[in-house]
């Protein structure tokens, strides 16, 4: 390692309390086990030093043989080197890893999880013996991901009869209220996780949905959000044009009206969907494949472009 890349490490880790070198940054990590880090970091402190490794061959080698490791990502904590994400998770889950940052573990409760007849059956019979659990995975996306193994060191388990559910910590903030069934579906049989902790998403919602609900006289607002251009070629009926006064209008509205978004294909209708999403409404939807698929599919005298 060349000695400025030495004393640039030497210098983070000497600066700064918590450090951490990564895949990415703390806002977008490039990697799983990165983000890993990062979502156990911000759990327990407000504030870390990241330095990104991809963007500096020399440093992702360099930080490599100073801390004789050979994985990224690496956490430093007051000058001492942690690990990386496994011993991190492992001292995260035993409330160890909050001891060295100087916080607090706060005590994580056993949250509410309900499981129906079917679902429940369907697990137990996929246990091997006593000693397996069933692993519920909540991601700060909220991905839900059920798998079958022995219960873990720092495991938050919830006893429902004939199954134990083992929860991380991370997970099982995020779990409260969630239930579990086994449902038909054309692929086959499948678990169905519903969680009530879950933001609210732009919904898709086909060409053939929206003229259903025009049809039934559903209270929503269809909002076209291409150019004044466009929408003098072709129009679906009942929309209006997302112009400075619509926005402003929509947003005297409460939050839980429903706005259905569609643009040429659905792209651009997607990103003003989401916007309106941040902006704390409730039931945004966007039209997949936008009024291209609507003159293809349901109004044929609609002209393309």
């Amino acid at each position: 390692m060349d000695s400025e890349t030495h004393t640039r490490i030497e210098h983070n880790i000497r600066e700064h309390a918590v450090v951490l070198f990564m895949k990415g940054s703390r806002g977008a990590p490039q990697c799983g086990f990165s983000a890993r880090v990062v979502q156990i970091l911000d759990s327990l402190v407000p504030d870390y030093q990241t330095l990104d490794v991809l963007s500096d061959p020399r440093l992702r080698d360099g930080i490599k043989e100073f801390s004789s490791w050979p994985t990224i990502p690496q956490l430093y904590v007051r000058g001492e080197f942690v690990g990386g994400c496994d011993i991190v998770s492992e001292l995260f889950e035993s409330g160890e890893l909050a001891l060295k940052l100087g916080v607090e573990p706060e005590p994580v409760s056993a949250p509410a999880i309900q499981v129906s007849d079917r679902a429940r059956e369907a697990l137990a019979g996929a246990l091997e013996g006593d000693s397996e659990v069933i692993r519920l995975e909540v991601s700060p996306a909220f991905e839900h991901a059920l798998s079958i193994g022995p219960q873990q060191r720092g495991d938050v388990i919830v006893e429902l009869g004939s199954i134990r559910i083992a929860l991380d910590r991370l997970s099982a903030g995020r779990a409260e209220g969630v239930s579990i069934d086994f449902v038909e579906t054309p692929q086959g049989p499948a678990f169905k996780i519903v969680n009530p902790n879950e933001p609210a998403k732009v919904e898709p919602l086909s060409v053939h949905e929206l003229k259903l609900k025009l049809d039934a006289g559903e209270a929503l607002t269809l909002i076209d959000v291409r150019t004044q251009a466009e929408r003098e070629i072709a129009s679906i009926p009942g929309s209006e044009l997302l112009t400075a006064e619509v926005a402003e209008k929509l947003e005297q509205r409460g939050r839980d009206e429903t706005l259905v978004f569609y643009c040429h294909h659905g792209m651009r209708s997607r990103q003003a969907a989401e916007q309106f999403l941040r902006e704390g409404f409730t039931k945004v939807y966007n039209v997949s494949g936008g009024i291209d698929a609507w003159s293809q599919e349901i109004d044929p005298a609609t002209r393309r472009y």
